[in-house]
């Protein structure tokens, strides 16, 4: 059950990752690093992998636009 709720919290962060891929939204990836660290603490809880996983990537897409925007554009 916790899988599945992370994988819907990653899958909710990846949504609003890719919108802030757009320039001058980038800004919205400092939301989504909270929310798919809430998801990935709970796929950490769960038995299983795929949650961590999204959650990961989600979180690593979001870091990386940032610093490429400079952690604001």
């Amino acid at each position: 059950m916790l899988n599945v709720l992370s994988l819907l919290i990653g899958i909710v962060g990846g949504i609003i990752a890719a919108f802030g891929i757009i320039p001058f939204v980038g800004w919205a990836n400092w939301f989504v690093i909270p929310i798919a660290g809430f998801g990935l603490v709970l796929g950490l809880i769960s038995r299983r992998k795929e949650g961590q996983i999204l959650n990961l990537v989600v979180i690593a897409i979001a870091l990386v636009r940032l610093s490429l925007g400079g952690g604001f554009i």
